[in-house]
């Protein structure tokens, strides 16, 4: 017999456990998910990334013919902000269509929709390719938990994706990969008045960061994702403004798109800056995209079209997502970006989602359920 969950509902459940991240702790909220899941049938297992902070894997079916269709998400949140916000972020409150909260859009909207269409088909399940329900923490500082369940070959067998995320409901199919680093220089400190004497680190810092200023990549303009950007994000250098600086730092954010090869950018970048600057790598993602003629694109395309015989339009998404690093377990496989949440709230104060794209959502999801299962 068919389970039902309110995906609304749920969402309210979601938003109310606070997910704040740093320092994340998304136990109750991963716990809550899974006790619901389990209960309709899935087999679940815990993963936890630090003390606290547990990813969760659900399946359920599971056939030798065919792999498993992949939905995912986050439990964990980026802070509140500086600024007030108009009601209780963690209160779930439905108000004139809107479910309001941090997390509503970004993602416990999508999540909810996910564990609502899941649930749901869970009784005819057995004996078909099955679904692998894999809800992650700490998505917010660099994919952190999808990591750690690739590297450590915790995944399963997947043949699709549907990454729940912020896209209002629409097709997206990918999103640029990032590189992030941090450059430091190193000089001799001096008194301001005989500068001479010192080797001024916050001059080198300069000439680096105007030769990334000036930096190309050498790749033509993706038809969806658009060009590579760079962007140096801070800088920072100095202690007094009467000594020389002797030592100087600055961040970069890097987008890319599936044609660059981060291994050998890397390398171009540490030409780029030159020797006298020290390069640590943090974030990397790859590119992720698929292409629209692919064979589950174009079904997904024909069952969400406006009208028969027309295809839902497609676009890619501005951030990047737990995709990227479920990838590297499970392979290039086709994979989607379709969620609930609006876009233009993510990380916002008074962030909110609509109710009935919620509802839709899990519409959305239970349909593609339906498709790749065969049920």
């Amino acid at each position: 017999m068919s389970r039902h969950v309110d995906p609304v509902a749920l969402a309210q459940e979601l938003v109310r456990f606070d997910t704040v991240n740093p320092p994340g702790q998304e136990a109750a909220c991963a716990e809550h998910i899974g006790a619901i899941l389990e209960q309709a049938g899935f087999r679940i297992s815990y993963h936890p990334l630090a003390e606290g902070r547990p990813n969760l894997i659900a399946r359920i079916g599971g056939i030798p013919d065919k792999p498993a269709l992949c939905l995912t998400g986050h439990t964990d949140t980026v802070p509140l902000g500086a600024a007030d916000w108009s009601f209780d972020p963690f209160s779930g409150a439905l108000d004139r269509g809107k479910l309001l909260g941090r997390g509503t859009t970004d993602m416990k909207g999508g999540v909810a929709a996910i564990v609502s269409a899941a649930v749901a088909l869970a009784d005819k399940l057995e004996r078909t390719p099955g679904l692998e329900l894999v809800i992650t923490a700490d998505e917010e500082t660099g994919t952190n938990g999808a990591r750690m369940l690739a590297e450590q070959r915790l995944l399963g067998r997947a043949g699709a994706m549907v990454v729940a995320e912020p896209t209002s409901n629409a097709l997206w199919l990918g999103h640029k990969g990032v590189l992030r680093f941090e450059g430091l220089a190193r000089g001799v400190t001096a008194h301001a008045s005989m500068p001479e004497e010192g080797q001024n680190a916050i001059y080198t810092a300069v000439r680096a960061i105007q030769a990334l200023e000036a930096f190309e990549f050498g790749v033509a303009a993706h038809p969806y994702l658009g060009s590579p950007t760079l962007n140096v994000g801070w800088v920072r250098g100095g202690m007094n403004v009467n000594s020389v600086p002797d030592r100087a730092s600055f961040g970069v954010d890097i987008r890319v798109t599936p044609e660059v090869d981060l291994p050998v950018l890397k390398e171009r970048l540490r030409e780029t800056v030159g020797p006298e600057i020290e390069v640590t790598f943090g974030t990397e993602a790859e590119a992720v995209w698929t292409e629209p003629d692919d064979s589950w694109i174009v079904e997904l395309r024909e069952m969400m079209a406006p009208q028969e015989g027309s295809s839902a339009e497609i676009g890619a998404a501005p951030y990047f997502t737990d995709a990227a690093s479920l990838r590297e377990g499970y392979g290039p496989i086709p994979t989607v970006i379709l969620g609930p949440g609006e876009p233009r709230m993510a990380h916002q104060t008074d962030e909110f989602c609509y109710v009935d794209k919620i509802t839709e959502a899990a519409e959305l999801y239970t349909a593609i359920i339906r498709r790749w299962c065969g049920v």
